[in-house]
């Protein structure tokens, strides 16, 4: 009798879990981009990638190229995107597994990740400036050696989420029942909230509830969680290290850097731009998002290359 009304009460948690998930995806209707401008597709390697596009083409081209986290998209650049392109051209498209992008259940890598910013830079722009962040960054970092850019301005990149690759963790992120139920956790508005305050933003204030709203729609997208599956799990750390391929490039690059930064240090940027013989621009109080919380003065080094602080 316990025995059975053990496996009763397990089998009525999993249907509450189930019915919990369903739940959460019916809220999650479908959603807008965050970025004003013209809405395109891109068409890459069975990819239908979303992008958006503002200003004059005959412009000087921009490439904004998001970071990499459970709720990631395009909509990082929603403070940069439009003043930027009263002068340039700009295209910002969502990562493949992330925004409006496709999602298929695919084992996404840091080579799908760095092949996919190589072919956008050649096929969306012609030799741009391209702004890249967090994991990104050194996806383009890599990705310069192979394709025409005019400039990169990378901001905390990094070739590293920390520690080994745990097949164990994407495995379960991707589980069906248990797997969404984690990552529904992961990115509940508290746990974005957590995530940015920790992490993010110097100023959790600073953090609209538009943006909170709109990370937690995409975060619940149908195939949401299959890339975060493997970035948590470490699936997207890059082999080579980004300051040698840095050093490597024949082409001006500024790093940017928040000093308040503790998940990728200002130390390590130090290092970074020693070894690759670039930049480095120090914005005080920032962590990860200095182009989000200081849009004016992140806008003069993109334009002008402005030197600040190191």
């Amino acid at each position: 009798m316990k025995l059975r009304n053990v496996l009763l009460g397990v089998a009525g948690t999993a249907g509450a879990t189930v019915l919990a998930n369903r739940q959460l995806r019916s809220r999650a209707s479908e959603f807008e981009p965050f970025l004003s401008g013209e809405q395109g597709t891109y068409r890459w390697r069975g990819f239908d990638v979303s992008y958006t596009e503002l200003g004059d083409p005959e412009d000087p081209d921009v490439l904004l190229l998001h970071g990499v986290n459970a709720a990631a998209s395009s909509h990082e650049f929603h403070r940069i995107a439009e003043p930027l392109s009263e002068d340039h051209h700009v295209i910002a498209p969502d990562l493949p597994g992330f925004g409006h992008s496709d999602r298929p259940p695919l084992l996404y890598s840091a080579s799908l990740y760095r092949t996919f910013v190589a072919d956008a830079i050649a096929d969306l722009t012609d030799e741009p400036l391209v702004v890249a962040s967090s994991l990104t960054g050194a996806y383009t970092a890599m990705a310069a050696s192979e394709v025409a850019v005019e400039r990169l301005v990378l901001v905390c990149p990094s070739d590293s989420t920390g520690g080994e690759r745990r097949t164990w963790l994407r495995s379960l992120l991707r589980a069906p029942v248990l797997g969404e139920t984690a990552f529904n956790l992961m990115v509940s508005k508290g746990g974005i909230r957590y995530f940015n305050a920790d992490h993010g933003y110097y100023d959790p204030d600073a953090m609209a509830d538009a943006v909170v709203d709109y990370e937690w729609q995409t975060a619940h997208q149908p195939g949401a969680r299959f890339a975060p599956a493997s970035f948590a799990a470490g699936f997207l750390d890059p082999e080579a290290d980004v300051e040698d391929a840095l050093a490597a490039l024949d082409v001006p690059v500024t790093l940017v850097w928040g000093r308040n930064s503790d998940l990728v240090p200002l130390a390590e940027g130090r290092a970074i731009a020693e070894v690759g013989d670039t930049d480095l621009v120090v914005f005080d109080r920032a962590k990860l998002l200095p182009h989000v919380e200081h849009p004016s003065e992140f806008l003069a080094v993109v334009r002008d290359g402005v030197a600040a602080k190191r």
